[in-house]
């Protein structure tokens, strides 16, 4: 696997290095001892499956607060997306920050998200399914969320907004969030 430094503090694009032959390809898309070496998380508590139907549906920007506040370890499965992550830890540099990447089933790239940063994501074909594990159970009482278009962040994204869910359009600015300290 190739690990590429993101802009925010611990996110990681991971690559899998794919070998090839007349069959098709094999991958690794996780490995304990390569994770630990980047410092990253190697123990994954919960897995999750996302399917959208529609091109252009926003989800996110969501996180956990302490003390569940999880790293997330994302892949498209199908289809291709817009992922984002923004830096919501208040002692960070990068604090109200954002980055991106694309991620798509023909890429096979992954992104690691850190904890104290939201995710969030726009598909950019339609029927794009994504694999997320996370390195805590999901704790409904320290669930939070990021509005997908507050000014303060400024996210730039691709396409106009086709679906958003009710939840997801009443996440407060950040300016409005109390600070995170993962």
């Amino acid at each position: 696997m190739i690990f590429s430094a993101l802009p925010l503090d611990g996110a990681y694009r991971i690559d899998p290095e794919r070998i090839g032959d007349d069959r098709g390809f094999f991958a690794r898309t996780f490995c304990a001892d390569e994770f630990a070496a980047q410092g990253l998380r190697t123990h994954w508590a919960q897995m999750n499956i996302s399917f959208s139907a529609n091109k252009g549906t926003v989800r996110g920007m969501h996180f956990q607060r302490p003390p569940a506040a999880e790293a997330k370890l994302v892949r498209c499965l199908n289809g291709a997306m817009f992922d984002v992550l923004v830096d919501l830890r208040n002692a960070s540099p990068t604090f109200g920050q954002w980055t991106a990447i694309e991620l798509t089933s023909d890429n096979g790239a992954m992104v690691y998200v850190p904890e104290g940063v939201a995710h969030g994501f726009q598909t950019l074909k339609p029927d794009t399914e994504v694999l997320y594990c996370h390195s805590v159970p999901y704790d409904r009482s320290l669930e939070g969320g990021l509005r997908h278009d507050d000014p303060t962040v400024g996210i730039s994204w691709p396409l106009p907004v086709s679906t958003l869910s009710a939840r997801d359009k009443t996440h407060p600015g950040l300016n409005e969030l109390e600070p995170i300290t993962p």
